[in-house]
């Protein structure tokens, strides 16, 4: 069991990579303790002391690789955004009509995070862009080694930009750096505008928060202006696009944020 996030390790799998070369869970917090070793004193799995020990070195070694990650990103001019979100926000559609529109004038790889299944990695490939989907099993989030391995499997090119679809969760990934450049988070209206407020860490680490399924705000109880400023109390430099991804209204803007990054 992750120790940091309470997620179980175990049943991971990269496309194109057999299990006895994947790499092993790095926040697997029986890699470094006994599983079964208990305080008594406080009839505990492990002393809140051990706890925090133990998160800080699965933190730290996650850091290390996602620098490792960083520095190759940066020597082949790779733009590596972080998509986050709950389940159901619209990130896959938004990956699709967005590579749909950038394709024929970028590269662009997609690396794809879910518990199990293929299918938003098959859907991503419909649209003609590579794709590789890395299954977390009880696993509630990628970390960095995680997408060390699916990057060199998938082997961008170049001057592209890589798309990583993080497992839907608002909360785990806000500590796991991936070697990104950005963490995007991903908001729909039908969630409701106090998200931000709720998980707090993850729009403070987003550098952008897309508000998307905006075709819906006649049928939905949502305030945009409110949902904003939440975001914005918690972190005031977060970027906001608003957008629907099914219709394609508010693209333009989400499409020339990417361009400029990629020129930075």
């Amino acid at each position: 069991m992750c120790s940091t996030c309470g997620c179980a390790s175990g049943e991971l799998r990269i496309e194109g990579v057999s299990s006895e070369h994947s790499h092993h869970h790095p926040h697997d917090a029986s890699s470094h303790t006994h599983p079964h070793t208990h305080d008594h004193s406080h009839g505990l799995p492990f002393a809140p002391r051990r706890l925090v020990d133990i998160e800080m070195d699965v933190l730290a070694k996650n850091n290390h690789i996602a620098a490792h990650n960083r520095e190759h990103f940066a020597q082949a001019s790779i733009l590596a955004l972080n998509l986050v979100s709950s389940p159901g926000s619209g990130k896959t559609t938004l990956l699709t009509s967005t590579l749909t529109r950038l394709a024929p004038q970028f590269d662009c790889a997609v690396v794809e995070g879910d518990q199990q299944t293929t299918n938003d990695a098959d859907r991503i490939r419909a649209t003609g862009v590579p794709a590789i989907q890395v299954n977390t099993g009880k696993g509630c989030h990628l970390d960095a080694q995680m997408v060390h391995d699916a990057v060199h499997q998938l082997a961008p090119k170049n001057n592209s930009l890589l798309f990583i679809e993080n497992v839907g969760n608002l909360v785990c990934p806000a500590s796991f750096d991936l070697g990104e450049r950005h963490k995007v988070a991903v908001l729909s209206v039908t969630e409701g505008e106090d998200k931000p407020l709720k998980y707090p860490h993850m729009f403070a680490a987003s550098h952008l928060m897309i508000l998307n399924k905006i075709d819906l705000l006649p049928y939905v109880n949502f305030d945009v202006d409110t949902c904003i400023a939440n975001a914005r109390q918690v972190n005031p430099d977060i970027e906001v696009i608003q957008l629907s991804a099914t219709t394609g209204e508010g693209m333009e803007p989400w499409l020339t944020w990417l361009e400029q990054q990629q020129c930075v």
